[in-house]
């Protein structure tokens, strides 16, 4: 056990109170992304079934699902305490998939459920890590997501490459549609570690959680905290670019793959290898590399990271586009989202209100994103239906990438300024 320990506090430079958090917050992202990867590959296919000109229709009825989903949870959060509130979702969500689960087995109206499923698991994803996070900036301040973000992170990147294999190794054997109740059994595991979590946070001392549990307001008072700061309307359109970004990416890869593989079970195959290579680069990177690249150069330069890939992932595919290019720019995009860009984009949200952490963050993790996700989704046919190619596409997407690195190092710039600046506390939550 020794060299473990000499290795855990090398990983994760610590307090014995923030190691133990740490350590939980780990094991819940662990599970979380589990269950999800174990999805991805079989929504990557469905969407693929669902017809590929379809999937502007799937990400508009996403961000419409989004919508609605808003209030309800902007209520939850407003009424319950967040030991309450936040099992609640999971429990919604594993509800959810027993459902999907019958309807898939019984061959219920396979293309209607095939579209919805893909609607849904869009949505599990972003509201599930959407609450995960949120949580996150609850229990740390800016100086400790620093430091354990990406360790948390990597607690991500495992689950996300365990969740591949089991899709690979069990597909087959066992028939996709079972995998969704090990999905389930993760979720569930999830929500014990959310348990364990609350137990062991009590840094009072080190982090602002003294406040009321109960964050309390209005159900639908995110959009006016995000309006009225200028800070969270940059966040805002820092996740907005991002989901431009992977929208081009996205598309191209469901045309190319739609057009030059043809074999259902060949294409979930590739979707997880996709996968597998973007948890290995990410896990590594995020126990030897993120808190250090955080700590030395700041939130702006590691946001940076993202856009940077993208301005040379265009001019990549403009030059050469075609299945290779296409599957570097997703494994490399996908890398440095994860690994770099993420953990700083969640310590962005450790200098606002806890409010903000709940409400206004969900919805720009949620309804900005989905709904960026739905517009360039339009976008991108619309670019197909003038007759442009791929080549042609990603160079109307590199100037976009640039200001959206720009948008990076201006944010990064602020987040270290608010750092110093204490965090107001409103009577009743």
């Amino acid at each position: 056990m020794r060299p473990v320990n000499d290795w855990l506090r090398r990983a994760l430079p610590a307090t014995p109170q923030e190691r133990a958090a740490a350590l939980w917050s780990f094991a819940y992202f662990f599970a979380l992304l589990a269950g999800y990867y174990v999805l991805r590959p079989l929504r990557d296919q469905m969407g693929i079934a669902g017809g590929v000109r379809n999937l502007p229709w799937l990400f508009t009825a996403t961000f419409v699902t989004l919508l609605a989903a808003q209030p309800l949870y902007g209520w939850l959060v407003a009424k319950l305490p967040r030991r309450r509130f936040i099992p609640i979702v999971y429990h919604v969500f594993v509800a959810n998939l027993v459902i999907f689960w019958v309807l898939l087995v019984l061959g219920i109206a396979e293309v209607i459920v095939a579209r919805v499923f893909f609607v849904w698991v869009s949505v599990f994803n972003l509201f599930a890590v959407a609450v995960f996070w949120s949580f996150m900036a609850d229990l740390f301040t800016a100086e400790q997501g620093k430091r354990l973000f990406g360790f948390i992170g990597a607690g991500g990147t495992a689950g996300a490459l365990l969740g591949p294999v089991i899709t690979i190794a069990l597909s087959k054997p066992l028939g996709a549609v079972n995998l969704l109740l090990a999905a389930a059994l993760f979720l569930e595991i999830a929500v014990f570690c959310v348990w364990r979590l609350e137990r062991v946070a009590t840094m009072r001392s080190e982090t602002h959680a003294t406040a009321p549990e109960r964050i309390g307001g209005s159900a639908f008072a995110a959009l006016p905290e995000l309006i009225r700061s200028p800070y969270l309307l940059g966040v805002g359109a820092w996740v907005s670019l991002l989901s431009f970004g992977a929208t081009i990416a996205y598309f191209a890869q469901a045309n190319i793959v739609a057009a030059t593989i043809h074999d259902r079970n060949a294409q979930t195959q590739l979707f997880a290898t996709i996968d597998l290579a973007v948890g290995l680069l990410s896990l590594a990177t995020q126990v030897f590399a993120t808190g250090t690249v955080l700590r030395r150069f700041g939130t702006g330069v590691a946001a940076a990271a993202l856009p940077a890939v993208y301005v040379i992932g265009f001019a990549m595919l403009a030059v050469t586009p075609g299945l290779t290019a296409v599957i570097t720019l997703q494994v490399v995009q996908r890398w440095m989202n994860f690994a770099v860009a993420n953990p700083a984009r969640q310590v962005f949200f450790t200098v606002v209100g806890r409010a903000e952490k709940y409400k206004a963050k969900n919805l720009i993790d949620v309804v900005v994103y989905r709904g960026s996700d739905a517009l360039y989704g339009w976008v991108y046919d619309l670019l197909q239906g003038l007759g442009l190619k791929l080549g042609a596409i990603a160079l109307c997407a590199l100037p976009v990438a640039v200001v959206w690195l720009w948008l990076s190092l201006a944010l990064g710039r602020t987040q270290e300024k608010l750092a110093d600046i204490p965090i107001a506390v409103p009577e009743g939550g």
